[in-house]
């Protein structure tokens, strides 16, 4: 399977709330880094994320380039909440190795997410 196929594969599990299924194409010593949240660890990473699952309502790729272990995807991360229901455009890079991502970098909007989240 490409790079590109193991990066889509992990997103379609993450943003159905098949966090098991996402796991299983995380290194043991997956690296993170984004706005929100950032991890050295697979574990804390997926702890770091449990927030999401009731509100994470798929994706919409729009573009994925790859250059050997990289691939750098641009998609529209689907969002409900109580606040409302919207799209944040996200870019993530991600390195994959041996059919496991061992790192991403995750850059999106702050203000684009806050906008839908519910206010305390």
């Amino acid at each position: 399977m490409s790079n590109a196929a193991i990066f889509e594969q992990y997103l379609d599990r993450f943003t159905s709330g098949d966090v098991d299924g996402a796991a299983e194409l995380l290194d043991e010593t997956f690296t993170f880094r984004g706005p929100m949240v950032q991890t050295d660890d697979k574990n804390d990473f997926l702890a770091g994320t449990q927030g999401l699952l009731p509100i994470v309502h798929g994706y919409e790729m729009h573009r994925m380039f790859t250059d050997g272990d990289e691939v750098c995807a641009i998609y529209d991360f689907k969002v409900e909440t109580p606040a409302g229901a919207g799209s944040i455009a996200m870019t993530e890079w991600s390195v994959i190795m041996e059919g496991k991502l061992m790192s991403s970098r995750l850059l999106f909007d702050t203000a684009a997410f806050a906008a839908l989240m519910p206010a305390d």
